[in-house]
């Protein structure tokens, strides 16, 4: 491994700074989709595993249980990063976890370094989407599989709607189905399988509910409560969700979120 950890930036965006405090992290599908991900992308006891975009650690955890397999987890939100390293610490399973701060455009990783490098909701946030999946593609080894779970756009969104995305969460730029599959295409990779499947927000939310450990949810809330309160962070971004009401509804209707596996 390269030793070029970048520290954390001291300006992140509203949406993730809010999510690292408020515990969990978001990706379509829910623990379905992971599992079939993991699934697709051969992940096993003996693999040695990147994951993009971490989060707050739930996913990494919950392969790593699931599955026995080594895993390395990084995301550019320092705040994240250490919601993670508490999560395993807990857990018990720092042996095989291990958390850092780095940018999916630049991983400071060397070559050929893992059997399996996959995603969830992160490659809408990168700016410069073909660069990172081509350092997917590089850390992974010789017939190892890269793996992304993505939001996509089902129908032709309005200009003012791909607006109020990226205003609310962080600036995502969303791709359509062939979007997504042809990043795969322009970083190498091979035997490319996409799986496409429209959002159903009411089991997303039974899926994230299911998720949280014991008491999670509710300390959760009290934290989102007091900060609208008492954190000027908390109610920018309430404002911003806010400010067009009916746009949120909107933007649910044109999206669906697709699974895209490719060899090396």
């Amino acid at each position: 491994m390269k030793n070029s950890n970048k520290p954390p930036s001291s300006d992140e965006p509203l949406y993730f700074n809010i999510q690292a405090d408020f515990g969990f992290t978001k990706h379509p599908g829910g623990l379905k989709a992971t599992r079939e991900l993991v699934e697709a992308c051969k992940i096993g006891k003996d693999s040695y595993v990147l994951e993009i975009g971490c989060g707050v650690g739930k996913t990494p955890c919950t392969i790593v249980e699931e599955t026995g397999c080594r895993l390395v987890g990084v995301d550019l939100s320092a705040g994240m990063v250490e919601k993670a390293r508490e999560r395993a610490k807990k857990k018990r399973l720092e042996d095989r976890l291990e958390f850092r701060v780095a940018d999916a455009q630049e991983l400071p990783f060397e070559d050929n370094t893992f059997e399996a490098v996959f995603c969830e909701s992160v490659n809408a946030f990168v700016p410069d989407k073909a660069k990172a999946l081509r350092e997917y593609a590089r850390v992974t080894k010789s017939g190892g599989y890269v793996g992304m779970n993505e939001v996509h756009w089902a129908q032709e969104p309005p200009p003012g709607l791909v607006q109020y995305a990226a205003l609310i969460m962080a600036g995502a730029k969303f791709l359509t189905l062939g979007g997504w599959r042809s990043l795969l295409v322009e970083a190498g990779l091979q035997e490319i399988e996409v799986r496409s499947y429209k959002m159903d927000m009411r089991q997303q939310r039974i899926d994230e509910m299911r998720g949280m450990e014991r008491g999670e949810g509710l300390q959760a809330w009290k934290r989102f409560v007091k900060g609208l309160f008492t954190d000027p962070v908390y109610w920018k971004f309430t404002k911003q969700v806010l400010s067009k009401p009916g746009m949120m509804f909107q933007f649910l209707k044109h999206i669906g979120y697709g699974i895209y596996v490719g060899r090396k």
